[in-house]
């Protein structure tokens, strides 16, 4: 019978400090896997499961929209829709690339390099698609065609060649300079977003001005809350440093140590029952 063996998992005092994450204690997968071996651990769980799996399936729920926008009435033949689709095609590719950054990071120290590079030039991309879509679809009727909605483009494509290089850059400096090298890669991928969110930022403050209710501008209230809430998750490690490794799955690593100290406390009354009765 063919029978498939898991890979072994191990602690964070077991792998090199370069693939070490702060408040994550157990769950990591060993730093020279194969291939093969990164593919099965995507069905077993680990430190990095859910980071592969919330990537991968979103992704494939927005190649069905992108697939059904360009198969619906105008799609491609309506040039209105070029930068929607454009904006959906980053959607496509980012979770994607991050899925696959995860999943096969484990393989060696320059694989993990290359798999990274491409995450963060891919979410650079996102940021691209999302200045299309401001551009073509948010942008305040006072500033069309303005000298900044003329340069707000090019301009977004300079920060996706910036922001790209000043992530890659930052994960040489892991190891040696670990807070610098945080901060740069969280400056590399909040500085786009604030610019390509200045024509929306502006719409917020004419909403709140007149008190408008527009669907779509609640819409995007709740997207700008989550994008901060990310930023700040990302950049805190919040919640696994305030108690680490009770976050190693997501909740999992409290079922584990809960385990744990029955299980030392039943040892802990096997030996009192012991001695009770020598």
């Amino acid at each position: 019978m063919l029978s498939l063996k898991l890979p072994r998992l191990l602690s964070i005092h077991q792998v090199p400090k370069g693939y070490q994450e702060q408040g994550i204690l157990f769950g990591y997968r060993p730093p020279r896997s194969s291939a093969a071996d990164c593919l099965l651990s995507v069905f077993q769980m680990t430190n990095e499961t859910l980071n592969i799996w919330t990537h991968f399936v979103p992704a494939w729920y927005f190649v069905w929209t992108l697939v059904g926008r360009l198969r619906g009435p105008g799609g491609r033949e309506d040039p209105h829709a070029w930068p929607l689709l454009a904006y959906l095609l980053t959607c496509c590719i980012y979770p994607l690339a991050s899925s696959c950054a995860h999943t096969f990071s484990t393989m060696s120290t320059r694989a993990r390099h290359i798999c990274y590079f491409f995450d963060y030039a891919a979410l650079s991309m996102y940021s691209l698609g999302s200045a299309l879509a401001y551009s073509a679809y948010i942008f305040p009727a006072e500033w069309v065609n303005s000298t900044f909605h003329r340069c707000y483009v090019p301009v977004a494509v300079f920060n996706t060649v910036v922001s790209t290089s000043l992530s890659c850059y930052s994960r040489f400096l892991e190891v040696e300079q670990p807070r610098f090298s945080k901060a740069s890669r969280t400056l590399a991928f909040v500085y786009p977003y604030l610019f390509d969110s200045i024509p929306l930022f502006y719409r917020f403050y004419l909403c709140a001005a007149e008190s408008c209710t527009e669907a779509a501008i609640l819409l995007h209230y709740k997207h700008t809350v989550f994008a901060f809430l990310t930023c700040f998750v990302f950049a805190s490690h919040l919640p696994e440093r305030l108690a680490p490794g009770h976050f190693d799955y997501i909740g999992w690593g409290c079922l584990r140590r809960i385990k744990h100290q029955l299980s030392k406390k039943h040892e802990s009354v096997q030996r009192r029952d012991t001695s009770t009765v020598g």
